[in-house]
């Protein structure tokens, strides 16, 4: 094993949002060994520097769902922006359809100034509908969306699509079942971008020539390391092009049906140090 790509949210992170003292060690073990370690995520590379902040790992960054990839020491390696034509569009939609979302550029996490307001009705609105409802999942789900750093709040998209900024990423956010099918039905067929969930509430845009398996396959192709000799681990269905893409891959216990039907083996939980027993899986 040459090189292993490891999901951050649900992967490498525990229910607490943090890295386990088991998981830097198995990662530390890696690198010891001579492989390359890289963090593949749906997040941006400044936000995944604040979790490393707190330990000290230092590794590759796919960032933005494969939209960039930055090198250990932080410089940008490659980056592919969705074009402004699509960012203009898929915006204008998202306001019109009054959706909280989030938009990545180089350095900052762009979301609606009233994007706290338009979830809160969401979650009266299914308080009114059933009053009974355990809502204690969907305030676990917004925890983990604003436990993200970088958030700058705009008054309106255009703010944004006028900035001339590369957009990585965008990502729609909702707690209605309805809404969400609506949005990936107006978009999945569109040719020019990449569509994929990485949470029950959300569904996130790339171009079309970013995910984390193309990703996956550049940094291998620079490093000169075939790909037969790559692992991937993950828990949602954003990771399938690198679960997919790798010689060898690994899903977590906690991971989504269609990640475990797709992967080599199952590993622990990511309470349970997952990752940890899948490198050791691999490299012992």
């Amino acid at each position: 094993m040459e090189l292993i790509a490891i999901d951050l949210d649900g992967t490498l992170l525990n229910s607490s949002h943090t890295i386990s003292e088991e998981n830097i060690k198995a990662i530390k073990y890696a690198q010891a060994q001579g492989v390359e370690v890289v963090v593949a995520t749906g997040r941006a590379e400044f936000d995944v520097r604040e979790v490393f902040a707190h330990t000290d790992l230092t590794t590759w960054v796919i960032g933005a769902n494969g939209a960039t990839i930055h090198r250990p020491n932080g410089t940008l390696f490659d980056s592919v922006p969705i074009e402004e034509k699509d960012a203009d569009a898929i915006l204008s939609w998202l306001e019109q359809e009054q959706f909280y979302y989030e938009v990545f550029n180089d350095s900052s996490i762009l979301t609606p100034q009233n994007g706290r307001r338009l979830l809160q009705i969401e979650m009266d609105r299914i308080k009114s509908a059933n009053p009974e409802a355990d809502l204690e999942e969907l305030e676990q789900a917004l925890e983990k969306q604003f436990s993200q750093t970088g958030f700058y709040h705009v008054d309106s998209y255009k703010d944004i699509t006028e900035s001339g900024s590369p957009v990585y990423n965008i990502l729609a956010f909702s707690f209605e079942q309805e809404k969400l099918d609506k949005g990936w039905s107006t978009f999945e067929s569109n040719p020019d971008l990449t569509l994929v969930s990485s949470a029950n509430q959300n569904f996130e845009f790339e171009h079309k020539d970013a995910s984390k398996g193309l990703a996956l396959q550049k940094l291998a192709a620079h490093l000169d390391l075939p790909i037969s000799e790559t692992a991937a681990i993950g828990d949602s269905p954003n990771d399938l092009s690198m679960l997919h893409t790798a010689g060898h891959s690994a899903a977590m216990a906690n991971a989504t049906d269609v990640v475990k039907e797709s992967s080599d083996f199952i590993t622990a939980h990511n309470d349970n140090h997952g990752v940890a027993q899948a490198i050791y899986h691999w490299l012992k």
